[in-house]
């Protein structure tokens, strides 16, 4: 199964960042952690960072209406900071991953493991 890694943000990934020697530590974790995710032939898509929302944009539907809400967006816990696409034999091994992991974000973080649908999974509604 594929999962997404989604890393949350918090007050702090939503100021742009000016890196200190901690922050290239963490770099440095995070560039190893994926290394041994690949060598695992867990590591799917590379894990990306996202800049702040402020630097953003959302579009809005609403039927055939479209609308653009600038950013920055102000439910820090609605948003993302990264992410990455893991292949893992189930739930659990995804969870036991992520908690052998380095902290995503340089502060207290929480990280959001969600099952990614295949097309198997949508086989019945899709028309080949």
């Amino acid at each position: 199964m594929r999962v997404m890694i989604i890393a949350k943000a918090t007050p702090e990934t939503e100021v742009e960042m000016t890196p200190t020697p901690e922050m290239m530590e963490a770099f440095e974790a995070m560039e190893q952690f994926q290394r041994e995710l690949e060598e695992a032939g867990i590591l799917d898509m590379q894990g990306y960072g996202l800049r702040p929302s402020s630097q953003g944009k959302r579009v809005r539907f609403d039927g055939s209406k479209r609308s653009v809400i600038d950013g920055p967006f102000t439910e820090t816990k609605e948003l993302l900071a990264g992410f990455s696409i893991w292949k893992v034999k189930d739930m659990d091994e995804a969870v036991e991953w992520v908690k052998k992991g380095p902290n995503p974000i340089f502060s207290p973080s929480e990280v959001e493991i969600r099952p990614i649908y295949e097309y198997e999974d949508l086989a019945d509604f899709v028309t080949p």
